[in-house]
């Protein structure tokens, strides 16, 4: 984003605050989707970013929703029920009732334990719906269903008159970077649906696969993400003899560009020879992937608090602190910031995945940052106020 944005929303708005660029996230799944053809659909993965929900349902393919919480952003925004990839570990039946008597089969749901296809079956025989599902494969953790339950359950699947088994899903882990291990991956995948066809005799119609795709988050200089990573995956895909439709599951890769979190300093010190900035925000609302003790830089801007970009003066490291009361509350180590002083704002760019989500939000009773979006057409727009958390719904007495 431009620097004028980042001082018009410190302006109108104060810090800390999250800005997500919806023309930003809107260009990247074009030019993934333009990049893919007829290869494969986008599914947008909300979990990285649930205000970029609505955004993401006008351009993706489908999304992944993985709790209540998710689903109930998904209506309120009036997303297409016929886009909806109903996720997630923890399936209650309860939920699960509700959404199968008010959607039914425009939505498409995934299995992950013997106990939600039960719950799955049960509810749709209940409302008189045939329903999609599609059985997620385990990597070997805690998500998803053993390959040999996964053959014992399409072996038997006459025994589940209310379910459509449509195919496969497939998710191991995030940040790859060497594509032999997606390719290893694919070729299993591929396999198993070969294998699932032979001795099944079930032709599955979908494959839903996340890749995990890299994010640089620590670049040595700044630099524009390109698609390098998803283009060798794409010259892969025409390789799988499974021909029916593939979807990639993107969060991180999708969103992660279009975000920035900003925090002003409040006070300077130096303790012991080490220069120390207290910033407004805190570890609590900004996270990167990988970051190691605050060891690592990530991709930043320095605001000076007269209007201008720090240019002149002395260049120092300092240590970016937040505000909470603990030690660990350091956001970057050895930061060069040339005539640092309280007042001015720090932009860390590159935050539009998880850190709005992952943070300890409710450490401390500090309260939530407000969440801005940007785009040409609207310019800067408050998506959420700041929020209070140190309210309780009662008291102990």
């Amino acid at each position: 984003m431009e620097e004028r944005i980042y001082r018009e929303a410190v302006r109108q708005y104060g810090t800390p605050c999250y800005i997500f660029d919806l023309d930003s996230f809107r260009e990247r799944i074009t030019a993934a989707q333009k990049l893919l053809g007829e290869c494969a659909d986008i599914c947008y993965a909300m979990k990285a970013n649930p205000f970029l929900t609505e955004t993401a349902a006008r351009q993706a393919d489908h999304l992944e929703v993985c709790s209540p919480g998710e689903f109930a952003i998904c209506e309120r925004v009036c997303v297409p029920m016929e886009k909806v990839v109903l996720s997630g570990v923890n399936k209650e039946e309860k939920d699960i009732r509700d959404v199968v008597e008010r959607h039914g089969n425009r939505i498409t749901y995934t299995v992950e334990s013997m106990l939600q296809l039960e719950c799955l079956e049960r509810a749709a025989g209940d409302f008189l719906v045939k329903i999609p599902v599609l059985l997620r494969v385990s990597s070997g953790n805690q998500f998803g269903l053993d390959e040999k339950l996964v053959k014992e359950i399409l072996s038997n699947r006459s025994q589940y008159p209310f379910l459509m088994f449509k195919g496969l899903q497939y998710f191991s882990g995030t940040q790859k970077k060497r594509m032999k291990v997606l390719k290893e991956e694919l070729q299993y995948l591929d396999q198993l649906l070969l294998e699932l066809e032979e001795s099944c005799g079930f032709e599955a119609e979908v494959l839903e696969f996340g890749p995990g795709l890299f994010v640089e988050y620590f670049p040595k200089e700044e630099t524009a993400e390109n698609f390098t990573l998803l283009q060798e995956f794409c010259e892969v895909l025409p390789l799988l003899r499974f021909r029916k439709k593939i979807t990639l599951e993107l969060g991180r890769y999708l969103a992660a560009f279009c975000g920035a979190y900003l925090t002003t300093i409040v006070d300077q010190k130096v303790n012991k020879g080490s220069n120390y900035c207290i910033v407004d925000g805190g570890i609590h609302q900004v996270n990167y992937y990988g970051q190691t003790m605050a060891m690592k830089i990530p991709q930043y801007r320095h605001l000076k608090g007269t209007g201008c970009i720090s240019a002149g003066g002395e260049e120092k490291m300092w240590n970016i602190c937040g505000s909470l009361c603990t030690v660990n509350d350091i956001l970057v180590k050895n930061l060069p910031l040339r005539s640092a002083r309280t007042g001015d704002v720090l932009v860390f760019e590159n935050t539009g995945a998880y850190s709005v989500t992952e943070g300890m939000s409710l450490f401390l009773c500090r309260d939530l940052p407000k969440i801005l979006y940007y785009d040409k057409v609207h310019g800067l727009r408050i998506a959420r106020n700041r929020v209070e958390t140190n309210t309780l719904l009662m008291t102990e007495e």
